[in-house]
């Protein structure tokens, strides 16, 4: 009996374990899916005022939905965020085009995550269908962990 409730006791800290990487997988993909919006906010900004002569008035995104009703002074370079609080003047397809390239890398960690994500909801529905039966086998009752 002692080794019964000593698997069921490694048997529970692995699932809380599991749920503990799970819980931080779902936090990683809505920090990429923020800034997968952000991008694609961006990439559309951008294509609409490309190539748009000077003084065009336009609606640029502010944020939560929000926008702001400006004039266009240049419409051919636009200040880039490149990362660590630096910035520079970039022509703008060339800017729609690091956006894209981020943009394809966000993707392709979204889905390793999503990847990730799916293994241990497998892992954990296994590991919590184990110990339902290790504990019915026990004569208890089914476990349910929440």
């Amino acid at each position: 009996m002692a080794k019964e409730e000593e698997e069921i006791r490694r048997m529970l800290v692995e699932l809380r374990l599991l749920e503990g990487s799970a819980r931080t997988l779902q936090s990683r993909l809505d920090v990429v899916d923020a800034a997968l919006s952000e991008i694609l906010i961006a990439n559309s900004t951008l294509e609409g005022i490309s190539n748009r002569p000077k003084g065009t008035e336009a609606l640029v995104p502010v944020g939560a939905g929000s926008f702001i009703r400006v004039e266009l002074a240049d419409s051919e370079k636009i200040v880039m965020g490149v990362g660590a609080g630096v910035s520079l003047e970039k022509p703008v397809n060339d800017s729609i085009e690091s956006l894209k390239n981020r943009q394809e890398d966000l993707e392709k960690l979204r889905t390793s995550l999503q990847e990730q994500l799916s293994q241990i909801a497998s892992r954990i529905e296994d590991e919590r269908g184990t110990l339902s039966d290790l504990v019915k086998k026990r004569g208890g009752e089914t476990v349910e962990t929440i």
